[in-house]
């Protein structure tokens, strides 16, 4: 249907919808990616069930209606979760990058001692975690199976992913709002990685070292997040 000013409107109820409604109903969605981890620390379920009984169904309903609104709807919120999970894959990869130099120092044992952090080691236990399959403290990357690997990669990245879809549930218009919002919300995940039980769950000492490292790489994924949301929305208006 099209509306009196040549735009496509929506008789999608409010809850599928760009509404405040349907950005609540996006947000929830979205964030069961990192409950599924929370619900691990806390003692709640496992990260296994939660992945197979949540988050898998949560990300599914989320494609859905997604989908539903790009053929019935206005298509905004179409839009918005596309470019929120386009530029939340691109600041995790931004934040990947700025850790590597770290992670090959710790692996290699190259460079000065202040180079050398094992960023990367929680992967595996993710992707071990979401496969049932145990691991003790001590035990190193090239012990874990080539799936947990693949499997914890793949979680990492939806975290960013879901991440960027929640930062656009929570701004509503990237062309209006600041993209600054973003670096608020790349120090609230550095906040939550540092009061949860992350680091001693996964046996990383929590220096002020990794302290500064891992702000720095959350402010770089909030940087690229802003940024590219905040410009291709703009793009996509002018469209």
């Amino acid at each position: 249907m099209i509306s009196k000013d040549g735009n496509r409107s929506s008789t999608l109820p409010p809850f599928l919808q760009w509404s405040p409604a349907g950005r609540a109903v996006v947000f929830f969605l979205a964030a069961t990616s990192i409950w599924c981890l929370l619900a691990e620390f806390y003692g709640l379920c496992s990260m296994r069930t939660f992945t197979f009984y949540v988050l898998v169904p949560a990300t599914v309903v989320l494609v859905f209606i997604t989908w539903l609104d790009r053929a019935r709807g206005d298509g905004r919120l179409f839009r918005s979760v596309v470019v929120g999970a386009v530029g939340g894959f691109l600041a995790a990869c931004a934040y990947d990058l700025f850790r590597v130099p770290f992670v090959v120092g710790a692996i290699d044992r190259v460079g000065p001692d202040w180079l050398r952090l094992p960023l990367f080691k929680v992967f595996p236990r993710f992707g071990a975690l979401i496969l049932g399959e145990p691991f003790t403290p001590a035990q190193t990357d090239s012990q874990f199976t080539l799936t947990a690997h693949i499997v914890g990669w793949i979680y990492h990245f939806s975290n960013g992913m879901t991440f960027g879809v929640m930062y656009m549930a929570m701004i509503g218009d990237a062309v209006r709002r600041s993209w600054l919002w973003a670096i608020a919300l790349a120090v609230g995940l550095e906040i939550l990685l540092l009061v949860t039980p992350y680091t001693g769950f996964f046996n990383i000492a929590q220096t002020t070292r990794f302290i500064i490292v891992t702000l720095t790489a959350h402010l770089i994924f909030g940087v690229v997040l802003g940024l590219y949301v905040r410009n291709r929305s703009r793009a996509l208006a002018l469209a």
